[in-house]
């Protein structure tokens, strides 16, 4: 990578840089520096069509095949039940309109308080919804495959007999998602964006860590709970049905999959862990928390549509103060920040970084065992 190239990125990042490495932990230090390097500074995700991460964990048979997790055989049960057929459960024969006005509300743009958005004609506006839609719609997708590259390796490394019967259900549920989305988005939307680099630095550590509940923690709790919430929030504010029927069938699945992060976390972390390795655990969580909040700043939208009329830093800031972010925050922390504290991840010690950062109110809300139907597919209660 040219040197021009890095010191230009590492300026841009900088900000970013420094919110991966907040909480001065060594060993989450360690385990961040690298992937933040590389999808921050690298930009990894985006400068190759295929990445290549080396991978460091054990996978565990279990010769006994015991089965002594209740809670888990029965999320097993309602996961064989729940399956659904991307392919002919969703009617794809409905056409979708990008250049829809309605397609997305202007309170989820990113951009809706930018000047120049503000001045262009009624079907210029109507591209840049389109466009904000298929930047979202990308980055779920980018998630998925995520998810289901996770969910093979922990259902590898589990220690439960009941946890990996349960995971071969999720490993099939993401396939499922990745076809779902990427069908939308290049059968209606015929638009793709690259994945955002603060979610790159989340999978690409949450990959390359050997320890698997690290895995677990990072795309059941905190990813598949910012997907909950996400989701529940567009399924609400988009009329259009195509999509909506595809964001049921989907929150539908990730409530099991964070339902059983919890069950399976709360239950190693009680009882296997030390204090020591507890404290990196939660300081982790903690680092990954904001990174998925920066997710959402939107600077592949930025690149490609406003960095002619605006700089990089009033950009930042616009989506910092915009309503969207405001309504990602409220939903997304809402089904993150409960869970973290069911599975004994928010002691004392840590509530002031997440009070600091706006995060803390979110503490009283339902964790995923105690959400119902009506919980998820409303977005914002």
């Amino acid at each position: 990578m040219q040197l021009a190239k890095v010191a230009r990125n590492l300026v841009r990042s900088g900000p970013l840089f420094r919110d991966a490495l907040s909480s001065r932990n060594p060993r989450v230090l360690a385990s961040l520096l690298g992937p933040a390097y590389r999808g921050l500074i690298q930009q990894k995700g985006k400068s190759e069509p295929q990445t290549t991460l080396p991978l460091d964990y054990r996978a565990r048979f279990d010769w006994t095949y015991e089965r002594e997790f209740p809670e888990l055989q029965k999320l097993y049960e309602s996961a064989k039940a729940s399956q659904w057929n991307a392919a002919t459960d969703i009617d794809w024969s409905r056409s979708v309109d990008p250049q829809a006005t309605q397609l997305l509300p202007d309170e989820i743009l990113p951009f809706a308080e930018a000047p120049a958005f503000k001045r262009m004609s009624p079907r210029e506006k109507a591209t840049q919804r389109h466009f904000g839609l298929a930047w979202l719609l990308s980055q779920f997708l980018h998630g998925e495959q995520g998810a289901l590259f996770a969910a093979a390796q922990v259902t590898e490394a589990v220690p439960w007999f009941d946890a990996k019967l349960y995971g071969s259900t999720q490993v099939m549920d993401e396939g499922r998602h990745v076809e779902a989305f990427h069908t939308y988005l290049t059968k209606k939307l015929e638009k793709l964006y690259q994945i955002n680099d603060n979610l790159y630095v989340v999978i690409d550590a949450l990959m390359s860590d050997s320890r698997w509940d690290l895995k677990f923690l990072g795309m059941q709790i905190m990813i598949e709970g910012l997907a909950l919430g996400a989701f529940g929030t567009i399924r609400q504010m988009v009329p259009e049905p195509l999509l909506r029927d595809l964001l049921k069938y989907i929150i539908t699945d990730e409530a099991r999959h964070v339902h059983f992060g919890v069950l399976a976390l709360r239950r190693f972390y009680k009882t296997e862990l030390s204090e020591r390795e507890r404290r990196q655990r939660e300081d982790w969580a903690f680092e990954v928390a904001l990174l998925l909040r920066n997710r959402f700043l939107g600077h592949e939208l930025y690149e490609e549509s406003y960095a002619h009329s605006m700089s990089r830093r009033a950009w930042d800031q616009m989506v910092e103060r915009s309503q969207m972010m405001t309504v990602f925050r409220r939903t997304m922390f809402k089904r993150i920040v409960p869970n973290l504290k069911a599975i004994g991840l928010l002691s004392d010690r840590v509530r002031p970084l997440y009070a600091e950062a706006g995060l803390l109110e979110y503490e009283n809300g339902k964790a995923a065992p105690d959400l119902i139907a009506d919980d998820l597919m409303g977005g914002v209660q």
